[in-house]
């Protein structure tokens, strides 16, 4: 008989006629009953049937997934004797015998579970250490669970440390912890670990499905659902959630009573406030938010529930597999289909990005309500926009695809229409594309801010074809600082049209290359890559100057003209060398000028100590 045909056996109560809460109910009594645990159920099965039983185990897991469940029936697995008395340790405790009974009730004396939450200290843990080394009264096996075992201390921890490694062959010790990276490794490593995994939403509605039908409640699938999807993986959590809806509800529990006892909006009103923001409707959006709001939704969870939407396009645009669910409603198959399809990746990240945002701020701000509603606006305004590397390029390639670019005034708008967002742009448009697109709401681009009159346009310039050029625009721009470095502390490794890769020189600034990729961008209006190498790469410009005049002078110095003043002047130098055509008529040497006589090669200055001749 498979798990889901297998009827509940509700555990005894108190005997004083008090109500038990489900949780505690239909607390599982063997291995058969855990739901969502297949990998540990087998493990532990095939270790029992084997004699394999170790000495310790580590049951870890988030809350409610059944860690101290798992440890008393692993203690009923290890002492049961059977109804005839005679049985060994078993998967399968009978519940029949004395000692599956007095475990059931709490009341064994050879099991001990500890709170470490409450005992933390090292006297509880030498307390219990003391009972180890005694056999157990009537049991096969003294069982010690030790629950939220992170919560001792350290000098507990050492106190435990030698028993836990070779403790008697009649003890068994059983640890349950919701932080495992709290235990220390050298506790750890003594034990055999078992991580109990989060219930699926699907497994724990069908188990909640059994419980409702014991109880003979009449619960609607679609509220044990939205109940199993609160549960966030957690059996407890989620019959806590079903004894509450129970006990609110006069008749049956509908999924619209689930829904206003957790605060949810309802699914298909909140696909149209997604799809109303999406497509910048503002003013749709916010009235669907205050409605969801006077409906009862909590802001926060609106916000939580869009975050998780968003999550669903997204795998629904990856995968196929995710819409095909059986357990997925027909409408938010349809929906989401839809969406997915319409929705580019770009949209969908940038969404998850701004509200996972807006709902970190709503949990803080003093009116929930307020910031859920900005964080909207937010993402309607702003969240579309298309990457600045395509704004960049419809910009160059002269504005957007026709259809593309909004009319004035189009963008969304809230109730004071025409009213302008961030600064003196205009407000973003946005809009949904055909449904056989795969690019989806397309936010439009954010109007050019109206030019200053006062201020002088600023043309954007060709794009330089070479590094020198790169340098004479800098200079031309008045750039002094960057054209210092440029000069002295670059080696130009590589140049190419919008690249430029150099090795800096000791004294160049860390953010040398940033600035020049920032200005080449401001000044050309394309992107430049300007990186950094390890390459020797060319002499500096300062240093290519330096040796061009040291060739020059050279060259000067070979003359035999210049040679024949040097010898007639002893002690002289060449101090410049000038060419004559590049001096402007009006600056032509005097005649009488002693450097005349390098006129047949170039215009010399010499100097003779300190005196110029």
């Amino acid at each position: 008989m498979s798990e889901s045909e297998r009827p509940l056996q509700p555990q005894n109560g108190d005997g004083d006629g008090h109500y038990r809460v489900l949780a505690r109910k239909y607390r599982p009594s063997d291995f058969s009953g855990l739901v969502g645990q297949d990998a540990l159920v087998r493990t532990l099965t095939n270790a029992i049937a084997k004699d394999r039983l170790a000495h310790g185990f580590m049951l870890t897991g988030v809350r409610g997934v059944g860690k101290t469940t798992t440890a008393r029936i692993l203690a009923r697995a290890f002492n049961c004797v059977g109804p005839d008395g005679k049985g060994g340790p078993t998967a399968s405790p009978c519940g029949q015998c004395e000692h599956c009974l007095a475990i059931a009730e709490d009341r064994h004396v050879d099991v001990i579970e500890m709170d470490a939450a409450s005992r933390t200290g090292v006297g509880d843990i030498r307390e219990l250490i003391e009972g180890v080394r005694y056999r157990p009264i009537s049991a096969r096996f003294k069982i010690y669970i030790i629950d939220e075992v992170h919560m001792l201390s350290n000098n507990a921890f050492n106190a435990l440390l030698k028993t836990l490694e070779e403790p008697p062959a009649h003890v068994k010790f059983i640890f349950a912890t919701t932080e495992i990276r709290k235990v220390p490794v050298t506790v750890l490593s003594r034990c055999q670990r078992f991580d109990l995994r989060r219930i699926e939403a699907d497994v724990l509605a069908a188990h909640f499905a059994r419980i409702v039908a014991a109880e003979k409640v009449a619960v609607e699938p679609a509220a044990l659902a939205l109940i199993a999807r609160a549960a966030d993986g957690s059996a407890r959590d989620g019959l806590s959630l079903l004894d509450q809806a129970i006990a609110m509800a006069e008749g049956g529990v509908t999924e619209a009573q689930v829904r206003e006892m957790l605060g949810l909006a309802d699914r298909t009103q909140l696909f149209d406030l997604f799809e109303a923001v999406m497509a910048g409707k503002a003013d749709a959006a916010l009235d669907q938010l205050g409605a969801m709001y006077r409906a009862g939704a909590d802001p926060i969870v609106v916000l939580q529930d869009l975050l998780d939407l968003t999550h669903f396009l997204t795998r629904a645009k990856i995968s196929a597999e995710v819409l095909a669910q059986p357990t997925l409603p027909e409408a938010e198959r349809k929906r989401g289909a839809d969406l997915s399809q319409r929705l580019s990746m770009p949209v969908l990240a940038r969404s998850w990005q701004m509200l996972l945002k807006g709902l970190g701020e709503a949990q803080a701000a003093p009116q929930a309500l307020a910031a859920a509603e900005m964080a909207l606006i937010r993402l309607i305004y702003v969240a579309d926009l298309p990457p600045p590397a395509d704004l960049m390029k419809r910009l160059q390639q002269g504005g957007a695809p026709a259809g593309q670019l909004p009319a004035p005034g189009n963008g969304p708008r809230n109730g004071n229409a025409g009213g302008n967002v961030a600064g003196h742009a205009s407000a973003v448009a946005t809009s949904f594309v055909g449904a056989g697109s795969s690019d989806g709401p397309r936010a439009l681009m954010r109007a050019a801010p109206a030019q200053d009159p006062a201020m002088p346009a600023q043309p954007q310039l060709a794009d330089p074809r070479s590094f020198d050029e790169v340098v004479a625009l800098v200079r031309a721009r008045r750039e002094a600082i960057l054209l210092s470095h440029l000069l002295s502390d670059v080696h130009l490794v590589s140049f190419e049209s919008g690249r430029i890769e150099f090795r800096p020189g000791p004294k160049a600034p860390p953010g040398l290359a940033a600035k020049l990729a920032a200005c080449l961008f401001d000044w050309t209006g394309r992107r430049w890559m300007v990186a950094l190498s390890s390459a020797a790469g060319e002499a500096t410009l300062k240093e290519q100057a330096a040796a061009a005049i040291a060739e020059k002078k050279r060259q000067a110095a070979e003359h035999p003209l210049v040679q024949a003043v040097l010898k007639a002047f002893p002690g002289a130098s060449i101090d410049a060398v000038r060419d004559l055509a590049d001096q402007a008529p009006a600056e032509s040497p005097d005649p009488g000028d002693p450097g005349d006589a390098a006129a047949t090669g170039g215009d010399s200055d010499f100097t003779n100590g300190d005196d110029e001749s």
